[in-house]
């Protein structure tokens, strides 16, 4: 959603619009996922950590927001393969990282970033990838040697490997989806599964399928289409992974995007006048909101200026932070959380 301006009276009023949704943010768009943590730090050091990151992703899949085929928890990394459900995948992985870092902070009494960057995601077409990039990520564990024998990964509890054998039991997780593919009997479905996965050990790590490795993405959707102007390949941002008709059109959306992106942001408020919008609406002072002062009101006040500003208006968690002058990832927290239909409210009330 974004906001546009109502010339209608000194002080600001916004009305809701809602524009098309782009197919690759679309629901039943497939993406392999991929989060290392920053300098190569461990994000996953103990069976708590793993275990809360997986209930933060069992939660999303179960409100509808993702559909996940195959997983694997590392120590400094992970990999998910997942389909859009309810909302976009940068909303449901920023409720997801953003969670898991708060907990992880507070559980081994640290602070700071935990991920290196955003995360990274290829578009992939389903037909073969679907398959392919399921055993890729389910044969994680063994390639690093976390497990030494295709018998130890059919037990082990950190990769989705397991649950679709029925070994370990997350409901959450889509196995039919899977399993449909080897055959309706479920026990000689299970059996050709894990025949697959044992002919794509000797396939090694296969680079192509992650575009390169765990290579930092170079930035947004807009970067695809910045670099293809430029007549530029870069390998390590291979981002779509498909055949070439399936390529286009993904960057055909890609440039639908932007365009519709600089459109609708070309009308958006300044965040001093936004500030200005709800010190008045509010009746508080607009330093107290950019002060530290923890009042319930000021809180308040604050998390409304966050979330209008990010989840309406379409700025970056980074320049909401740096204008109240608070973290980046405080930002994010209060963008998601539960209070965005507050946010609605309050826009209808100064409409």
């Amino acid at each position: 959603m974004v906001l546009k301006q109502l010339v209608s009276r000194p002080q600001l009023a916004y009305t809701i619009t809602m524009p098309r949704q782009p197919r690759m943010d679309a629901p039943g768009t497939l993406h392999h996922i991929m989060g290392r943590g920053i300098e190569r730090t461990k994000i996953f050091r103990n069976r708590e950590d793993r275990q809360d990151f997986l209930n933060r992703l069992a939660a999303l899949c179960q409100d509808g927001s993702l559909v996940v085929y195959a997983w694997a928890l590392m120590s400094n990394h992970f990999h998910v393969l997942a389909r859009t459900g309810r909302q976009s995948l940068s909303q449901s992985m920023r409720k997801l990282l953003t969670g898991y870092v708060v907990n992880f902070n507070k559980r081994h009494k640290r602070s700071g970033h935990l991920f290196q960057n955003r995360y990274k995601s290829i578009v992939c077409e389903d037909d073969p990838y679907l398959l392919e990039l399921t055993r890729y990520i389910h044969l994680n564990p063994l390639r690093a040697g976390m497990v030494d024998s295709l018998d130890k990964l059919n037990e082990y509890p950190w990769s989705g490997h397991s649950v679709l054998l029925g070994k370990v039991a997350m409901e959450w997780q889509d196995n039919k989806s899977i399993l449909t593919y080897f055959g309706k009997d479920l026990e000689k479905a299970k059996e050709a599964y894990v025949s697959f996965v044992s002919d794509g050990i000797a396939l090694g790590r296969r680079p192509e399928l992650v575009g390169g490795g765990l290579v930092r993405s170079l930035g947004d959707w807009s970067q695809v289409v910045s670099f293809r102007r430029k007549g530029e390949t870069v390998n390590s941002d291979a981002r779509i992974l498909g055949a070439s008709g399936f390529v286009d059109r993904i960057i055909s959306e890609a440039e639908r995007k932007e365009k519709e992106t600089l459109r609708l942001l070309s009308g958006k408020v300044d965040l001093s006048t936004l500030l200005t919008e709800i010190s008045i609406n509010e009746g508080i002072e607009s330093s107290s909101i950019l002060s530290g002062v923890r009042k319930r009101n000021v809180v308040h006040a604050r998390r409304l200026l966050i979330q209008i500003a990010v989840c309406e208006m379409g700025y970056s968690g980074a320049e909401v932070a740096r204008f109240l002058r608070i973290s980046t990832s405080a930002v994010n927290r209060l963008a998601n959380s539960d209070e965005l239909p507050e946010c609605i409210r309050y826009l209808k009330k100064v409409t």
